[in-house]
């Protein structure tokens, strides 16, 4: 059977297919005839079956849609895992397909170096090539599973919202379907998806519920695989829709407060780069902490080191005055003078 061609009897097309391509073809309503619209694809079942959607969708909307596969040169075979993924997206008629290798560096921890690598890398060849999209394969799951990591490291609503839809070029059509749907894409359509080995392992027949998340070697998100049909068990069903509803609700509110901290900083902030006290202070906490905490990054901070004990601190010095010292922070010190704070390299 071709790729892409359609496993069900003549005539029936695949339930899961048909809604894939909807979701493509919603996600990128917007788009004039001869855009160009890149899929990043990995090889495994949620970014193929996002390819085989738009290289069906695309044509019928006069796109232009190609890929790109990144390899991050993580684990042993990966190039040949890359130029397998590109193979099936030119034999999806995707054109122009492009594998590129990245250094993925080691700032923020393992998975947050190897996504800033993976984007840099995305954006580099959108840019090449014209592209005003670039197509993600993050499903539902992938969204509860972000709410959940966010829980368990402490995170506010800014993480618990997950993933947006839309982000500048970034776009994630799949993020209302579940990842069992591109899983059967991939059967319906003859596509043979990249099974990650670092994904579901002791989730299988078997393995006690949770036998992934024992195993400190895997990525977080791995481990967390395996946490969620126990989940699902316990609390008897439903886990997933509700941990992504949680995140688009969080979303809204992130996004008012996070237009309030703007005006705010902006009310704030002297021609000099300091932030006037009084200002910030009349402000909600909750605002006053989001304006300080883009005022850091803004001025170098990384917001990976970040963390809500460094924005607390320099919050006290703000409504809690009483003549302390610069506040230390990852790369920087922040001080209090003649009602203005100064934020300082070292």
């Amino acid at each position: 059977m071709p790729p892409g061609a359609d496993a069900a009897p003549a005539g029936r097309l695949d339930p899961t297919v048909a809604d894939q391509r909807r979701a493509v073809r919603s996600a990128l309503a917007d788009l004039p005839p001869g855009a160009t619209v890149l899929v990043a694809c990995s090889g495994g079942a949620d970014s193929l079956a996002l390819a085989a959607a738009l290289a069906f969708v695309a044509p019928r909307e006069a796109w232009r849609a190609g890929a790109v596969v990144v390899d991050h040169g993580l684990q042993a075979g990966s190039a040949a895992v890359a130029a397998r993924a590109a193979e099936q997206c030119r034999g999806l008629g995707l054109d122009p397909v492009e594998v590129v290798a990245v250094d993925v560096g080691s700032a923020g921890g393992p998975e947050a170096a190897a996504r800033a690598a993976r984007y840099a890398a995305l954006e580099a060849v959108a840019a090449r090539h014209g592209a005003v999209a670039v197509l993600l394969g993050h499903t539902l799951d992938d969204q509860a599973e972000t709410v959940l990591l966010g829980l368990a490291r402490g995170s506010g609503a800014r993480s618990l919202a997950g993933m947006a839809p839309v982000r500048g070029l970034l776009r994630r059509p799949f993020l209302a379907l579940r990842r069992t749907a591109t899983e059967q894409a991939c059967r319906a359509q003859g596509l043979e998806p990249w099974q990650d080995p670092t994904n579901g392992v002791g989730a299988g027949a078997g393995a006690g519920p949770g036998a992934a998340a024992d195993d400190v070697g895997l990525p977080a998100r791995s481990r967390l695989r395996a946490v969620l049909p126990e989940l699902e068990r316990v609390l008897g069903g439903g886990v997933v829709e509700a941990l992504a509803r949680t995140a688009d609700q969080l979303r809204e509110d992130a996004e008012v407060l996070d237009d309030l901290a703007e005006r705010l900083l902006a009310a704030a902030t002297g021609p000099d780069g300091s932030l006037d006290v009084e200002v910030l202070a009349v402000a909600p906490a909750a605002v006053r902490r989001r304006a300080l905490r883009s005022a850091l990054v803004a001025s170098g901070v990384p917001a990976g080191s970040l963390g809500r004990a460094h924005v607390l601190a320099v919050d006290a010095l703000v409504i809690d005055w009483h003549g302390q010292g610069p506040v230390g922070l990852p790369g920087a010190h922040v001080a209090r003078r003649c009602g203005r704070l100064t934020v300082a390299p070292g």
